[in-house]
């Protein structure tokens, strides 16, 4: 399993909760968030600005933005099996 990236801003409420919400999901799965400062970026801030936080996948997909869409995570993580230590 690999690691999904959370856009972010250090002040943003909606980030901490979909951070939180997100976080026992992705300890489940065995899968680790990536949480990076837009405001760090100028091209992170120019394309993701408006829409932060945002939930991306592996592959750069969004997820989900605003609020955790817990379906649409779970169906991604999903396609990712949890492998065997056997």
């Amino acid at each position: 399993m690999g690691t999904l990236r959370l856009l972010s801003r250090s002040w943003c409420h909606l980030c901490d909760e979909m951070l939180a919400a997100a976080k026992s999901l992705t300890d489940a799965a065995g899968a680790e968030i990536e949480v990076v400062d837009v405001d760090s970026d100028p091209a992170l801030e120019a394309r993701w600005g408006e829409l932060v936080p945002v939930l991306l996948a592996i592959d750069g997909q969004e997820l989900c933005h605003y609020h955790l869409d817990e379906a649409a995570l779970r169906a991604y993580l999903a396609r990712f099996p949890i492998e065997s230590a056997d």
